[in-house]
């Protein structure tokens, strides 16, 4: 049995949250008095988390729940949780779900689609860390007919100069002449319009449509789906659960 992201032997969590000692609460431990997430726990150097319902006879010392929500951003809306000008992300859900919540990631205030919600910070950092190579999924509308060398031009990565970096291999399949899908697995400031401009094209639309094994479906625009621990965890890839 563990919790998601440990952070704290068991005995230490008991100690600092009821007035024991650190003797008493290995013998509370011994005695079958401790349960976590619903279970009888006796294991001192059990790793708990923020996440983990613990409680002592009976008495509920942390009971918090790890939130994940999918939502389907409309263009007008920003990917921050305030704003004075325009609404956020955050006006999408009912006021009751939107308390400590964070984004996961964020989009430009005209692109569409895809966006994370969490209250758990060290998920939200797993999804977002570069090394972990999330793939998302955007569909691009151009004004020029997009080049046919362009998706050579974005496997081999594109260098920006401003930040002296070049990005790490795309994958470009053209959908038509002015629609295509970009699969990117980082997210750089205004990545796709940069890439595009490289090779003198401009975006017109952008719509991010999957983040690793999400995908929207038919999430309707202003819509949210809540994930299961599951799905939350098969995104960063960790089903050790």
């Amino acid at each position: 049995m563990t919790c998601n992201y440990p952070k704290m032997r068991l005995d230490r969590f008991i100690q600092l949250h009821t007035p024991h000692s650190k003797q008493t609460c290995k013998a509370i431990l011994a005695g079958q008095r401790v349960q976590v997430n619903g279970k009888l726990c006796t294991e001192a150097r059990l790793a708990v988390s923020e996440f983990c319902d613990i409680r002592v006879d009976g008495q509920i010392l942390q009971s918090r729940q790890a939130v994940y929500i999918m939502l389907h951003k409309p263009a007008g809306v920003v990917s921050s949780t305030v704003h004075h000008q325009h609404p956020t992300v955050l006006d999408c859900l009912p006021e009751s779900m939107a308390e400590n919540l964070h984004l996961a990631g964020r989009l430009d205030l005209k692109t569409t689609g895809l966006v994370l919600l969490t209250n758990d910070g060290q998920w939200s950092r797993r999804v977002t860390q570069p090394n972990k190579k999330v793939a998302k999924l955007y569909r691009v509308s151009t004004r020029e007919p997009i080049a046919a060398q362009a998706q050579a031009v974005f496997a081999a990565g594109v260098y920006f100069a401003n930040e002296d970096v070049t990005t790490l291999p795309a994958e470009l399949q053209i959908i038509d002449r002015h629609n295509a899908w970009l699969t990117l697995y980082e997210g750089r400031h205004h990545q796709v319009k940069r890439m595009f401009a490289t090779i003198g094209n401009e975006v017109l639309s952008l719509h991010r449509e999957r983040v690793g094994s999400l995908s929207l479906g038919d999430l309707a625009p202003g819509a949210f789906r809540e994930l299961s621990r599951e799905q939350a965890m098969a995104l960063i890839g960790d089903l050790k659960f």
